[in-house]
């Protein structure tokens, strides 16, 4: 790969990783795909499978996005090209940005006629904002025009209802302060921000469109683009009001990252990775941040090591996966360069070398500092970490991510639960984390979720069986590592059978168990379900029952192995329609549940 700094212990006693760290592999990252440039510089096309937009749109991806990162580089080292980047990219604009002829093998699709072009053009414009002093201002007036001509194609409305208004924003931040299409480019600024302000759901936290679909989109879109503009600008009142957002969030968002480093793996675009570590150096680099000066740093080069340490990196090029390649996490606009949205990561190069940020000692990640239990009530997350293994889990109660996959579940978006330790089983496979219905030997799908209601320590949501009239509600009640999941079934004729399964894991980096308590028959039983992101061979816990009194209750863990015992179970009784909770430690809950309310309520004991 790269010759990285030796560790640095001191600083760094989480991570070993420094600022030079990041520089190094900013570096290797930009040096690797130089080789893979077209004559012109225009087209940087790595070798993979191609995205659904054809290889000319995924050579235009592999320039915006590595110049994005070597903008973050220079621009972090006050206009320092040490390896002589900007160059190459000021060509490669000039050739990208050329009129199409007969024989022009590198010119760029127009925005106006190739969707993905408008989600590149944001990257090329925030680039070149970054390093207008030592790029644009230094290109010939034609250059400048027909580059300002072929961004202004994405001011209009764009192909794709979400973050994607977010692209015409940031162009038009660029070509505003350029002096090129000032007023469609202020047009097109108000418009992003007041689109995205209808799926602002309170508390920090946006869905990606007009769904529930909540994701690291929130983080390396949502937040990022709004406050970076604010930021770039110079507009104070705007930036107190997104900065604020971003503080909000960042005090959930940095609870999503366990103590190796790994970020949850839940949603679409995983294959960006430690983009993931974005909106956390925004919210240092703006000082709208929750988090105490060294934890941002440690979060953040714990994600990026993690990566690093476990194959995401192959003959220099960042691959299409998770740790290395893994297609489950793909979409179809996915193509050789995808991978480098990973490019936002480097923002946190914008602070100087001497901020606090960068020299302070590292500070625990919040999942190290203790056991904490945490609902979300906007995105309908109950967040259950544990500091003795480092493992974060997300029990879903509120995203289904249906305007991705409107016709089936999305494994990376429907399953009751996730966890920065375990990935979900590939959409082939059976599914994990999942209670349904058994129809025709398969498993109802979850369908559209609705949150019913979270509080302390318990979150709750009902579905649809899409397959008929059915409707399943859930619960989840977590303490320490264990969990209680309880469903009702209404609608169903009795005698259907129902399936629940637990965490998917391969018994070395982590271990799962399911103990049924209500409404089921016999022991749960290990099951082989294949590969996930975390693993190549895994096995859940599955339980199976008959639809009778419409309740199902069990519990379920997940912890790493080598921390001392498996985690202890509560006790749990079933009396009528309450489900009686006593925590290790002796604190009592009651439960209530239906397909229109979830309660839970403290008690003395039974």
């Amino acid at each position: 790969m790269w010759q990285l700094p030796p560790e640095d212990r001191t600083t760094s006693p989480h991570t070993g990783w420094t600022r030079a760290h990041w520089e190094a592999v900013a570096d290797g990252l930009l040096t690797a795909v130089r080789g893979y440039a077209s004559p012109g510089g225009a087209l940087i096309s790595l070798p993979g499978r191609a995205s659904s937009s054809g290889p000319r749109s995924d050579g235009l991806e592999g320039y915006a996005r590595t110049f994005l990162m070597a903008a973050f580089r220079v621009a972090g080292a006050g206009g320092a090209d040490p390896h002589g980047m900007l160059p190459h990219y000021a060509d490669g604009l000039a050739a990208g940005t050329r009129t199409p002829g007969r024989d022009d093998a590198e010119s760029w699709p127009r925005p106006s006629e190739c969707g993905q072009a408008w989600v590149e053009a944001a990257s090329v414009a925030l680039g070149l904002r970054l390093t207008r002093p030592w790029l644009w201002d230094h290109l010939a007036e034609d250059v400048q025009t027909r580059a300002a001509d072929w961004l202004s194609e994405v001011l209009g409305t764009p192909p794709v209802n979400n973050n994607w208004w977010l692209f015409p924003l940031t162009v038009g931040g660029f070509l505003a302060e350029a002096g090129h299409h000032e007023k469609a480019s202020r047009a097109a600024i108000r418009r992003g921000l007041a689109h995205i302000e209808q799926w602002y759901v309170g508390g920090g936290w946006y869905t990606d469109g007009p769904e529930r679909s909540f994701d690291h989109y929130n983080g390396w879109a949502m937040h990022l683009y709004p406050v970076l503009h604010a930021r770039l600008s110079g507009d104070e009142e705007l930036l107190a009001r997104y900065g604020g957002r971003l503080h909000e969030f960042l005090a959930d968002y940095s609870r999503l990252f366990g103590a190796d480093g790994s970020p949850l793996a839940i949603g679409r675009s995983l294959t960006y990775r430690f983009a993931t570590t974005s909106a956390l150096w925004a919210g240092a680099l703006t000082g709208h941040t929750p988090l105490a000066t060294g934890a941002t740093r440690r979060i953040s080069s714990g994600a990026l090591r993690y990566f690093t340490d476990r194959g995401a990196v192959a003959d220099g090029l960042l691959s299409l996966g998770w740790h290395g390649p893994y297609p489950a996490v793909l979409q179809e606009y996915s193509g050789p360069a995808s991978p480098y949205w990973a490019a936002k990561a480097f923002i946190g190069l914008l602070l100087p070398a001497d901020h606090p940020e960068w020299t302070a000692v590292e500070r625990p990640a919040p999942v190290e500092a203790e056991d904490s239990v945490t609902a979300l009530s906007a995105p309908g997350w109950l967040v259950q970490s544990t500091a003795a293994d480092g493992v974060v889990r997300v029990h879903n109660h509120g995203s289904d991510g249906q305007i991705v996959r409107p016709e089936c579940d999305d494994p990376l978006y429907a399953r009751l639960a996730y966890s920065t330790h375990s990935g979900p089983t590939e959409p082939d496979a059976a599914p994990d984390n999942h209670f349904g219905l058994v129809e025709d030997g398969g498993i109802t799908r979850r369908g559209r979720i609705t949150p019913l209601g979270s509080g302390d320590g318990w979150a709750a949501s009902v579905q649809r069986a899409p397959a008929g009239s059915a409707r399943i509600a859930s619960m989840t009640l977590a303490r320490g590592a264990a969990e209680v999941r309880i469903h009702r079934v209404e609608g169903a004729v009795p005698g259907t059978r129902v399936r629940a399964s637990g965490w998917a894991v391969d018994g070395d980096r982590a271990v799962s168990a399911l103990h049924p308590v209500h409404g089921f028959e016999g022991p749960a039983a290990s099951v082989p379900v294949g590969r996930t992101a975390y693993a190549e061979a895994t096995r859940m816990p599955v339980a199976e029952g008959t639809v009778g009194d419409g309740l199902f209750v069990y519990c379920a863990s997940l912890s790493e192995p080598g921390h001392g015992t498996a985690p202890a179970l509560p006790d749990v009784q079933v009396n009528g329609p309450a489900v009686h909770i006593t925590w290790p430690g002796g604190e009592v809950q009651i439960a209530h549940l239906t397909t229109v309310a979830a309660t839970v309520s403290p008690a003395r004991g039974i």
